[in-house]
């Protein structure tokens, strides 16, 4: 039966509505289960033209299927002997961009040089955000360079892909040279400040705008008030407040989120709370909750932040964003029965516990003194990446815990994990717990001869610490001669008090010195606690 119908339906579209509607009712099914019909009913065509393998490639890029739209498609086109349009070659660079296929986008970037194609405007642009996209940015800015005529559209994707990336000087350069702007390049080089955190120049980005254009929208909006909140400056915030009421963005979501989240970041949690229940009461969605919740979250209002969480099941599912967010909150405020609450509340709803979530929950066990609990969370779970693991480790380190941090560095290494920076802070702290100096060295010159981590300050600080607390003065002398840069001023008041108590006059005058020359208004004389001279 289902063969006939395929047959019937197939022979009556070609009798009546021929090739262009049926890709019409192609489009038609591509929701969800109707995909696949679509792309049966695209097979039944004998001889596809240009324009079916261009709506083909654009129905698996809505779909957000990149893969097919590339690998299935797009190229199985060319062995079919037809010429593809200007506008096939964009949407395979797009579908490339979404699943980062920097191979298959060189490969469709050649084809388009013989074609003839890199300089459309229709595939520059895409084959420029491929690039990006793919972190090439280099390739991208060559793109640019060799395009004949530079549109808005290609100076804007230019200066996007710069500010996304975080090269900001360079994207500002960029934006300086642009010959027009319209809102969207203003909010890309606006959007790369705030991405940066550099609140001060997307200040100056704001008040150059103000200046030269009259041209923004809800976008814009969002941004000036997101470097509100970077600025922590809510009195500015307050007159973006009364901008959007007099120019009718008031209705819209995004800003309405945009202002809350400022409000909470500024600490006005009055002015938050009134906004959200008053004002966006209407049209509030989870974003909205959930920026409520971490306005008081931030402020270490747990107990608030859990009654926003228990109002909020009402409305809308919570998010992993949403219990992130509440296990940071009891993390730092050593509140074990609210996270244990809400440990529960994930368990008996069935979400998923990946490895964020689960090391959520890691610091916030660990920091509540509940460090069996953190073990078990993190031995559960099915895969562990480094995060995880410097998660527990570092809960163990909060506990005081030194041999069992050194134990879990020996499973780490066993299951292939990579370590960072930050794991040797917490192997390093564990040798001083545990008063392993010559573990503690081993482990601090391994970083760069055997894992190719370069030692921080934090590692340096750990070492001094070590050699200090245990009176290694030796160690510590030769150590710090060695260093590759000048010691802070806790390093030196470590070396200070460990010459004292340990009479080590020489160490210890130095170590005075450079203290009084940091530091002249405090000045220190060194001698020595009861001890005799070295």
């Amino acid at each position: 039966m289902g063969l006939i119908v395929k047959s019937w339906v197939c022979c009556e579209i070609w009798v009546i509505v021929g090739e262009c509607h049926l890709l019409d009712v192609v489009w038609r099914l591509v929701d969800g289960i109707w995909l696949k019909m679509g792309k049966v009913m695209f097979d039944e065509i004998k001889n596809p033209t240009a324009v079916s393998w261009n709506v083909i490639v654009a129905v698996f890029i809505e779909m957000d299927d990149g893969t097919k739209a590339v690998f299935i498609d797009f190229f199985k086109m060319f062995q079919t002997a037809v010429r593809p349009f200007n506008f096939t070659f964009s949407n395979a660079l797009i579908a490339c961009s979404s699943i980062s296929a920097l191979k298959e986008g060189k490969q469709i970037h050649g084809v388009a040089i013989k074609m003839g194609l890199e300089d459309d405007e229709v595939v520059s642009s895409p084959l420029m955000d491929m690039y990006i996209k793919c972190g090439k940015l280099e390739n991208a800015h060559r793109v640019f360079e060799q395009l004949s005529s530079k549109d808005l559209i290609s100076w804007t994707s230019i200066v996007s892909g710069y500010a996304i990336s975080g090269k900001t000087r360079e994207a500002r350069e960029l934006f300086d040279q642009m010959p027009e702007r319209n809102v969207i390049s203003w909010n890309a080089m606006l959007a790369g400040y705030t991405r940066s955190l550099q609140w001060e120049e997307a200040l100056d980005l704001v008040f150059f705008m103000r200046n030269a254009t009259k041209d923004i929208d809800y976008v814009t909006i969002g941004l000036i008030l997101n470097v509100c909140a970077g600025l922590l400056d809510v009195e500015m915030g307050k007159q973006v407040h009364g901008f959007i009421y007099r120019n009718g963005f008031l209705s819209n979501l995004v800003v309405g989120n945009a202002l809350l989240d400022m409000y909470g970041k500024c600490g006005n949690l009055r002015s938050a709370r009134v906004w959200f229940y008053l004002i966006i009461s209407q049209w509030r969605d989870s974003v909205s909750w959930n920026a409520l919740l971490t306005s008081y979250a931030r402020h270490g209002l747990s107990e608030q932040a859990m009654t926003i969480f228990s109002e909020m099941q009402w409305e809308t599912r919570p998010s992993k964003f949403t219990f992130g967010t509440l296990l940071a909150a009891c993390a730092n405020t050593f509140s074990l029965e609210h996270g244990k609450q809400i440990h529960g509340f994930m368990i008996r709803n069935g979400y998923e516990m990946d490895v964020v979530i689960r090391g959520a929950l890691v610091d916030m066990y660990s920091k509540c003194r509940c460090l069996e609990y953190a073990l078990v969370v993190f031995l559960e779970s099915a895969s562990r990446d480094v995060i995880l693991w410097n998660s527990i480790i570092f809960g163990c380190s909060h506990n005081r815990k030194g041999r069992v941090i050194l134990e879990l560095f020996g499973l780490m290494e066993e299951e292939g994990v990579k370590a960072d920076h930050i794991t040797f802070q917490g192997i390093l702290l564990a040798c001083v717990y545990e008063g392993l100096i010559e573990l503690g060295t081993q482990y601090f010159y391994s970083m760069s001869n055997k894992h190719y981590v370069m030692p921080r300050l934090e590692h340096y600080e750990c070492m001094i610490e070590l050699y200090s607390r245990y009176g290694h003065i030796n160690e510590l002398e030769k150590f710090i001669k060695r260093m590759p840069f000048e010691l802070t001023v806790p390093m030196l008041t470590k070396v200070f008090d460990a010459s004292r108590k340990y009479g080590c006059l020489r160490l210890g005058e130095w170590a005075t010195k450079r203290l009084n020359e940091l530091n002249p208004s405090m000045e220190l004389n060194f001698q020595i606690m009861d001890r005799e001279r070295k």
